[in-house]
């Protein structure tokens, strides 16, 4: 017998204890012969009003947190008063994301899960769609026991469509996050150079290009050295003027009600050349494609002066540092038919799905579906998106709310995140409510609403997150990890060398041979389900 190497050995064992470990802490309602080990029978359940039980019992909820956020959310107090409330507590099981990728897969592999997982970081469509059979379809639970996310449903059917799997099922369910943008990032460029150069903030693409010139040529930071970089990446939002608006960084655009694969259109070839024209003129980035987020991120804070002249950012505090006061937004820049186009959504970037599963292992549903539906009132979603009444929030006499400020060295984004599930599980809060609400026009949420004014007229509705078949899932990957790469390939070499005309046929022709439309068509038949949900 071949002996096995030591560190596979150790992998063996790592692997053993991990899979002992999650199957110890996180199975949730079945003992060892199917008998609920954890808890006791509960007491008298109701289907309405509190408490849920007449006697305490405990659900395990599993969520996972980005990086090393921690556990601190638990301690919210609205949290803590729903516990009292209904009578069931919760087993906190708060996992890392860092971390999350191999004990998920064990998780999923064992079959047996917690009652409840809370969060979209915690299983996406895929691992929904893949192991159905551990998951409870929930329009039934909907319908019998959750009043609060029925009437959410019945105000914004949009809620129903993201949640219907391509069964016809609701097996997760959404939210509806309060205040936020239409538009998603922005462009921002710095005055200060416009004001010292005695230029206006650019309004077309045209102007834009005179601008940047400008920049490139003319040493607006003052330092007497050419080491300005008018433009530093190339994204979607680059070629936005052209009316490509990819939210969702999947290809997809909706014209005229129907699903279009933008990277062979007439428009996108138009904004190749465009970018060609600023490369070769040395307005974009000489290290374009060869810098990684570190060296980008260096380059937006240069200590010495700032050398970026024009971005496209969620607001100008977010990359700039030290010279953020030099940026400003600015409206869409009007492109080559005169309109403005913003990457965004029309009906608010707001609507998530996937942020509450009961599992198949779960023996109490009927509780596990009225706990949820405690998330789905107003008040429960502001608290679960910032933080708690009298911590976070206070409540004025007159009905309305405003956010406290976050304590002295902390920013308001992580206060909330902090305090609060923030945009992970269920909430939802209705637009009339939303006018009740009010943030700090000069930091966090409220900036970002206030810049969003430039721009959320020319937001158009985007291609949605749809959902896809297990069948889908399994084409996708092979389907997309050629197509995108090569479309990511040649944009680049467009870019640098031109002659897109010349090479436009070849390239149509070559994507075409890896299955373009066998692509294009699992996306139209995906959005069409989508638009189709009653």
């Amino acid at each position: 017998m071949k002996k096995q190497p030591k560190n596979s050995i150790n992998r063996t064992i790592t692997v053993i204890l991990l899979v002992t470990t999650l199957l110890a802490g996180l199975t949730a309602c079945k003992g060892d012969k199917g008998v609920n080990s954890v808890v006791s029978a509960p007491g008298q359940f109701h289907k309405e009003g509190l408490p849920i039980v007449d006697k305490p019992m405990t659900l395990k909820v599993l969520t996972v947190r980005w990086g090393s956020m921690g556990d601190n959310f638990i301690q919210n107090q609205w949290l803590k008063d729903l516990e009292k409330n209904t009578n069931v507590k919760i087993d906190w099981q708060v996992m890392s994301a860092n971390d999350w990728s191999e004990r998920k897969s064990i998780m999923l592999a064992s079959g047996t899960l917690p009652d409840i997982i809370l969060g979209s970081e915690t299983f996406g469509d895929s691992d929904i769609v893949n192991n159905l059979s551990l998951f409870r379809p929930l329009d039934d639970y909907i319908e019998s026991y959750m009043p609060n996310l029925k009437a959410a449903m019945q105000e914004e059917p949009e809620l129903k469509k993201i949640s219907t799997f391509p069964d016809g099922k609701i097996y997760s369910l959404p939210a509806r996050l309060p205040l936020r943008p239409k538009s998603s990032r922005q462009p921002v460029i710095n005055k200060t150079w416009l004001d010292k150069l005695g230029l206006k903030i650019p309004d077309t693409i045209d102007d834009l290009y005179n601008v940047l010139k400008a920049f490139k040529e003319r040493d607006p930071n003052g330092n007497g050295r050419l080491d300005e970089i008018p433009v530093i990446e190339v994204s979607n939002d680059l070629i936005s003027p052209f009316g490509i608006t990819d939210l969702n960084n999947n290809f997809m655009v909706v014209q005229d009600g129907n699903a279009v694969y933008y990277p062979v259109s007439e428009a996108y070839k138009e904004g190749l050349k465009w970018e060609h024209k600023l490369f070769v003129e040395g307005l974009l980035d000489k290290e374009l494609f060869t810098q990684d987020e570190t060296m980008r991120s260096a380059k937006f804070l240069n200590p010495d002066a700032p050398i970026v002249g024009f971005s496209y950012q969620w607001t100008p505090d977010a990359v700039f540092g030290k010279w953020s006061d030099q940026y400003i937004t600015i409206p869409p820049i009007a492109g080559p038919d005169g309109k403005r186009y913003t990457i965004g959504n029309p009906y608010g970037m707001n609507l998530e799905r996937n942020e509450l599963l009961i599992s198949t292992s779960c023996k109490y549903p009927e509780i596990a579906a009225r706990w949820a539906d405690q998330f789905y009132t107003n008040e429960a979603s502001i608290q679960n998106f910032w933080g708690a009444i009298d911590t976070v929030i206070k409540k004025n006499i007159n009905g309305s709310y405003t956010l406290m400020d976050p304590p002295m060295g902390t920013s308001a984004d992580a206060w909330y995140w902090d305090q609060s599930l923030r945009d992970f599980g269920p909430k939802y809060v209705s637009p009339v409510f939303e006018k009740s609400i009010f943030l700090n026009p000069k930091t966090g949420d409220g900036l970002k609403l206030q810049l969003d004014k430039l721009g959320s007229d020319y937001t158009t509705p985007p291609f949605p997150d749809v959902m896809y078949t297990a069948e889908e899932f399994q084409l996708l990957p092979t389907l997309t990890t050629d197509i995108d790469s090569y479309v990511n390939t040649m944009r680049a070499q467009f870019i640098i060398r031109g002659k897109i005309d010349e090479g436009w046929a070849d390239y149509v022709k070559q994507l075409r041979g890896m299955g373009l439309e066998k692509l294009v068509k699992i996306r139209t038949d995906a959005y069409s389900r989508y638009v189709n949900v009653e």
